[in-house]
């Protein structure tokens, strides 16, 4: 696997786990980088907005890279990201889900809700592993469904 990056963010209600994956997704492949793009420090009052954008922005400046995000319920961030032109967040909380946004949308940033009991940290990093492994499906009906989510953010 070649050398990528996951750029990570996370707002007040997703800085916990997010903390906690930190060292976990270190440790889950030699030519993973992690770059945290959240706040250096915690911060009780701080918006979901920036660390979206921190990460969508590094995103998509970066073709061998994924980003991951983390708020309270995963909806803030996601809409956020998605405003950055070419980046493609989705908001998963099953393996599968993030398979398939990856193949068929070419999807290239994962948000979570940290609120989501269901969702510990080795949940989402499995999602996590899945998602980065899967390759988008170059087929013309997928490429052109891509091309039309590009075309729509122009106008």
């Amino acid at each position: 696997m070649p050398e990528y990056h996951l750029y990570i963010g996370a707002d007040h209600r997703g800085w916990e786990k997010k903390e906690e994956l930190l060292p976990i997704l270190g440790d889950c492949h030699e030519n993973v980088h992690i770059v945290d793009k959240s706040n250096p420090e915690y911060d009780p009052e701080d918006d979901f907005n920036d660390p979206a954008l921190r990460v969508a922005e590094a995103v998509v400046a970066d073709e061998h890279s994924f980003g991951i995000l983390l708020c309270g319920s995963a909806h803030g961030v996601c809409m956020q990201a998605n405003r950055v032109p070419g980046a493609r967040a989705i908001n998963v909380s099953t393996p599968e889900s993030a398979k398939v946004g990856r193949e068929h949308d070419w999807a290239n940033i994962v948000c979570f809700s940290a609120d989501d009991q269901k969702l510990g940290v080795d949940e989402i990093e499995n999602i996590i592993k899945t998602f980065c492994h899967a390759r988008p499906c170059r087929d013309e009906r997928y490429a052109r469904r891509v091309k039309r989510l590009d075309e729509s953010r122009q106008k």
